[in-house]
């Protein structure tokens, strides 16, 4: 029995029987009881700190968990153990949504083929050095919406973002080219895909060329050679798409659109305890 169990039954208990008796036949100490005593005794304390995560949840869309609120808290000038804040948010019901996991898809016919370069080396020391791509699919009322991202692995930015009704290679030729009017593209920068048709087509291979970029290509059938491209699409859609019905691509494109502009500018990344172009932007500094 957890020690929280036994205060409690000690607590129920106090008007019939001696503290220091039932502690002992319980076999917990008094001063833990006590302390225990504190805290329940101190709703507000918990209120005032619940009002804030709310806020929190508000702000990030319900999708952070215990730890980028405790850095959202601390950022504030509010330092609790994440243990409480986790307390807290299990006690009025604030917890993040749980994520869905992303089907894999078959990959399609090969013209090109590159190695993996990137090898799960998910870790760059200065921007525009990795970027990660691919395209994901989102239902709507009116059919699916084919997105399609390049991610920066320095900062985990989405440089460019496409949408399109069609999954076509010109889908993922216009990613590119917004990113490299966005960004400025060195020698050195590595782009990585999995095997889709679109990434071993001849015009792919021609817009690389001609960008000076060096494509690298996850190993056949291994997702997780690629895994933070699909991990954007799994926070995209579990913060975001799943937690509503989608009738057009219209809503859909908007709803892009605002998280994309959420999760580069707001969304605390745990490792860095920033938000991608916070990181940017201090590198460029």
């Amino acid at each position: 029995m957890r020690p929280q169990v036994k205060y409690l039954a000690i607590y129920h208990h106090k008007g019939k029987y001696p503290i220091t008796t039932m502690c002992q036949f319980i076999g917990v100490s008094r001063s833990g009881y006590y302390e225990y005593v504190k805290r329940i005794n101190k709703p507000q304390f918990d209120q005032s700190l619940a009002v804030l995560i709310a806020e929190c949840q508000q702000t990030c869309r319900r999708t952070y968990g215990y730890r980028r609120v405790h850095i959202w808290l601390q950022k504030r000038g509010i330092y609790r153990n994440p243990k409480t804040v986790l307390r807290i948010m299990q006690k009025y019901d604030l917890l993040a949504e749980i994520r869905r996991y992303r089907k894999y898809r078959k990959m399609g016919e090969q013209l090109h083929k590159y190695p993996n370069l990137l090898d799960r080396q998910f870790t760059a020391l200065r921007p525009n050095q990795k970027w990660v791509t691919d395209i994901s699919y989102i239902h709507t009322g009116q059919g699916v919406l084919y997105l399609s991202i390049i991610r920066d692995l320095y900062d985990n930015s989405i440089v460019s973002y496409k949408t399109g009704t069609e999954q076509t290679v010109n889908l993922v030729l216009d990613t590119i080219r917004l990113a490299k009017r966005k960004e400025n593209v060195t020698a050195e920068l590595q782009l990585h895909s999995d095997q889709g048709f679109q990434y071993t087509s001849q015009a792919y291979f021609c817009l690389t060329q001609r960008y000076g970029i060096t494509p690298s290509m996850s190993r056949r059938g291994n997702c997780y050679d690629n895994a933070m491209a699909e991990n954007f699409f799994s926070c995209l859609k579990t913060e975001c798409i799943y937690r509503q019905k989608i009738h057009t691509f219209q809503q859909a494109r908007e709803l892009i659109d605002e998280y994309i502009c959420f999760y580069n500018h707001q969304r605390i990344q745990l490792k860095t305890k920033l938000a991608p172009l916070e990181k940017r932007h201090q590198f460029v500094a």
